[in-house]
């Protein structure tokens, strides 16, 4: 009795074991890997969809079991509602072309937000029996996105220190048309601004350039500024800009002598014309006062 049992167990153990060894085997006989073989548009909108086709390599080994493909739903890609990011199909039996890999196309949408460079989007997959125990490989790919954004080169053009007008220019010097910009300088020791620290500039297209103008003083140094624009994908967009600032490069100047003398001018001609308006009617009083005495 005592040997029929000690036989059970030595059975029992020796099926977990062949059991253990073949999932062993199982597992380790499935070799995949990942690549992304199209991106269609190249490179994609920021705002609109991508078809993003992956191709699964090793699926055609029927020890595989299960093969599970996801892609992350995260930025800087979304899926439409009811559209799965998740493709399941069984190693060895998925294609009827006897192709020895799996294609797997999804079609997202990329984020309006997202910029030109350093986007990627995250694949995951697994295979086995239990695809729910079963641990993901990830792998990361890159996005080629269209840069919908641009730059500025700014400068101070002009300060008079008569009307205290200080102008900008401002050129777009990236190849994307903008609209709505505006100038925003945020309060700093630099400059002192009179009235509003906003002007709106509007649209400025690639390689035009426009000016635009503060009352203010300021001392000489660097001037921050904000630039907002909306770009080509409608998304608002913010630059920081330093300006420098050099009272010498606006001191002195022809035309603001000319000011000034004119200014001159105009004074002494009112000085002028009082002097001779009391000299007349001083001469009226005496000439009014020597007839009453006649």
């Amino acid at each position: 009795m005592i040997n029929m049992k000690k036989n059970i167990l030595l059975i029992m153990f020796g099926l977990m074991f062949v059991a253990t060894m073949a999932s062993f085997v199982y597992a380790s006989g499935c070799s995949l890997n990942a690549t992304l073989i199209n991106q269609d548009p190249y490179p994609a909108v920021p705002g609109e969809y991508v078809k993003l086709v992956f191709q699964i390599s090793g699926v055609s080994d029927p020890t595989c079991g299960q093969v599970k493909v996801e892609l992350a739903n995260e930025f800087p890609i979304s899926f439409d509602p009811n559209v799965s990011n998740i493709l399941i199909v069984n190693a060895g039996t998925y294609a009827s072309d006897y192709s020895s890999v799996l294609i797997a196309p999804f079609k997202v949408r990329v984020d309006k937000s997202a910029l030109g460079e350093g986007n990627q989007v995250t694949l995951k997959y697994t295979s086995g029996k239990n695809l729910d125990d079963a641990p993901y490989i990830t792998k990361k790919f890159d996005l080629e996105l269209e840069d919908t954004g641009t730059d500025f080169e700014v400068s101070v053009k002009d300060y008079n220190y008569a009307t205290k007008i200080i102008t900008f220019e401002i050129l777009n010097v990236g190849k994307n048309d903008v609209e709505s910009l505006v100038a925003d300088i945020p309060i700093q020791d630099n400059i002192d601004i009179k009235g509003s620290r906003r002007d709106i500039i509007g649209s400025l297209d690639s390689n035009d350039d426009t000016t635009f103008t503060f009352e203010s003083s300021q001392k000489n140094g660097q001037i921050s500024m904000v630039l907002l624009y909306n770009d080509g994908a409608g998304v608002r967009r913010q630059v920081e800009k330093s300006v420098m600032f050099n009272s010498a490069d606006f001191k002195n100047r022809v035309r603001d002598s000319s000011s000034s003398g004119k200014w001159v001018f105009f004074i002494v001609v009112l000085i002028a014309i009082a002097v001779w308006y009391f000299r007349r009617r001083h001469k009226k009083k005496k000439a009014e006062q020597a007839r009453k005495f006649r």
